[in-house]
């Protein structure tokens, strides 16, 4: 057809008429080839759906003076943590790049196929698809939060990517793909503190729950010798999940049991009546982007510093597991994880290293074996 590739520019620029791409430069991704990092922000607290069901019921979290608000829209759902593979792979292009001396820019254009690489997907036209549902849903997710917006948060509401077209060619053949990050995202990317790097194998697990829980143990337990330790009751309310409590403490116990984390190793413990789970890393694990961060949550405490966070999401209190009197107990974790609910492990001996968790068994904590549910103590320096 005649002139038809003139034709489609022409309409193409109609189309960016009043666009942000229209001022914005592209950031023209090479290869995709990159070391996936993760924003800090998003890997603790609830900002997708765990679930592949489109979830419509919005998700309201309060934690000391942290908020967060999602909203999904009924035509296309929430956006859901498979769909977080996208901000994962735009993050670690950024650093990338920024690491080569490049510019970067919030206005992507890449191919399909260097993103589904980039994630371990497959790079077929079933894939494809689904990518452009991924885009849509989120594209249509409402997020408002108080984490770096200051007091007028609810006015600075946004999606997880602007507006995002596919390129296609005068016969209708795809040739690439373009999107546009909010400054919300690509701020908190360009601000090397915010992000970590995280393992490949992150893309293998299929679960929801396992993924949200990759991304916990990542910014919490870190590389942390004996971890971080939380209440599976507060780990529900943090995730965001719509299940049963009682049906998301199976979930933990079953994911414990198969021990499906990349570089860390889950262990659940009672107290009481109450179910801890921690977190702990093996050898494997990654390190911070470009230079060592201070571990999180110690904060140069000695002995187990506590939270100090609530039971709820909504109302705070004194140290909640304390499994020490409080003498021993001086420190306070890192201003981001005051609202984790949990027990960093932060010093290595007998008194307060995995000596300390034998002994805290003597006086009621007691490890629950997730597949058998049978109640064992723990081995003195057993892993």
């Amino acid at each position: 057809m005649s002139g038809g590739p003139h034709h489609e520019a022409g309409r193409r620029a109609q189309r960016l008429a009043g666009s942000e791409r229209a001022r914005l430069d592209p950031f023209v991704v090479a290869t995709g080839d990159a070391s996936p990092r993760d924003q800090r922000d998003l890997m603790e607290r609830p900002f997708f759906s765990l679930s592949k069901t489109p979830r419509t019921k919005p998700i309201l979290y309060k934690s000391a003076d942290i908020e967060v608000q999602v909203l999904g829209m009924p035509e296309h759902g929430m956006a859901t943590i498979w769909d977080a593979d996208v901000l994962i792979w735009a993050a670690s292009q950024i650093v990338e790049a920024e690491n080569l001396g490049l510019r970067t820019s919030r206005f992507f254009r890449f191919t399909p196929y260097q993103l589904l690489r980039g994630i371990g997907r497959d790079t077929g036209n079933r894939q494809y698809q689904l990518l452009k549902a991924s885009l849509a849903r989120l594209q249509s997710t409402v997020i408002a939060t108080t984490i770096r917006n200051g007091v007028h948060w609810r006015r600075r509401q946004f999606s997880w990517i602007n507006e995002w077209e596919e390129m296609t060619t005068h016969d209708g053949r795809v040739e690439g793909m373009e999107f546009v990050l909010p400054e919300w995202f690509y701020n908190g990317v360009v601000d090397r503190s915010l992000v970590l790097t995280i393992d490949p194998d992150y893309f293998r697990l299929t679960g929801g729950i396992e993924r949200w829980l990759y991304r916990v143990a990542r910014k919490h337990a870190g590389r942390q010798p004996h971890g971080w330790l939380f209440e599976i009751a507060h780990l529900h309310e943090k995730s965001g999940s719509l299940a049963r409590i009682s049906d998301f403490a199976l979930d933990l116990r079953r994911i414990a049991a198969r021990q499906p984390l990349p570089g860390y190793r889950l262990d659940i413990w009672r107290e009481g009546r109450r179910e801890l789970l921690q977190i702990r890393p093996v050898e494997q694990f990654t390190v911070p982007v470009d230079k060592a961060v201070e571990a999180i949550g110690t904060s140069g405490a000695n002995g187990i510093g506590t939270s100090g966070a609530a039971l709820s999401a909504h109302q705070a209190h004194g140290p909640q597991l304390n499994l020490w009197s409080e003498k021993r107990n001086p420190a306070a974790n890192l201003e981001s994880n005051r609202e984790s609910n949990s027990l960093s492990f932060t010093r290595a001996g007998a008194s307060h290293g995995a000596g300390a968790v034998n002994g805290a068994s003597k006086r009621g904590l007691a490890q629950d074996s997730a597949s058998t549910r049978t109640i064992i103590r723990p081995n003195r320096g057993r892993p």
